[in-house]
């Protein structure tokens, strides 16, 4: 008979220790996001409950052109993004509460966010106003006239111009889970709660989103 190998017992107490010691550093980067103590996630306002509501409500619209929607499941206010406006006076998120907001962050290097844009120009046109704003969020870093160019170039003249050279917008949106990619796009109350949020393109002046986008404003045309 083969000898038994006297390392083999203490390999199998080994590995559920590994196995521990892998789910112990999840746990604690599980932690560092979500913070330790019930693991409440960064941005988490319960006085965002009204946002969810909506969410669940409107949700049946979230079909065809916006089928990739993920609607919110959990009250988040997101952060008081601050940028710029085509002046360079500082702008933030809040400036717009009151309103329903399409917070879309986009580049000139970006290719899915330079063909969005004709649609989200078209979204702002067919409904911008009292109710509702497209604040489309240009994070190029380099050189701040080429995205004002080719806004001009395409005659893309509804939306606001609205530009942050040092893309913090997106990494705030990274730290709460609402920007893993470009384009990004976040649908938010008047109180700057979550609505849903979409990782991609899509086409924002389809009947499909303007009924769901209507939907959404019902509360601020309310004045709630």
């Amino acid at each position: 008979m083969p000898e038994t190998s006297p390392a083999r017992p203490a390999a199998r107490r080994r590995i559920p220790l590994a196995i521990g010691a892998v789910v112990a550093a999840g746990l604690i980067g599980a932690g560092a996001v979500y913070g330790l103590g019930g693991f409440k996630r960064a941005g988490s306002d319960p006085t965002c409950g009204k946002a969810v509501d909506l969410a669940r409500k409107i949700a049946p619209l979230a079909h065809g052109e916006v089928a990739a929607l993920t609607m919110a499941t959990a009250p988040l206010r997101l952060p008081d993004l601050a940028f710029e406006d085509a002046d360079g006076k500082p702008r933030k998120l809040s400036d717009w509460r009151g309103k329903t907001v399409l917070v879309n962050l986009w580049a000139t290097w970006c290719v899915p966010c330079r063909k969005e844009m004709p649609a989200l120009d078209n979204l702002q046109a067919k409904l911008g106003g009292k109710d509702f704003e497209v604040v489309a969020v240009n994070i190029d870093t380099r050189d701040p006239e080429k995205p004002k160019n080719f806004l001009k170039e395409a005659n893309l003249t509804r939306l606001g111009y609205f530009a942050d050279s040092k893309a913090k917008v997106f990494q705030d949106l990274k730290s709460i889970g609402k920007a893993l990619g470009m384009p990004t796009s976040v649908l938010v109350d008047g109180q700057g709660c979550e609505i849903a949020n979409l990782a991609g393109p899509a086409e924002w002046a389809s009947d499909d989103a303007i009924k769901l986008i209507q939907a959404a404003m019902e509360p601020a045309k309310a004045g709630f």
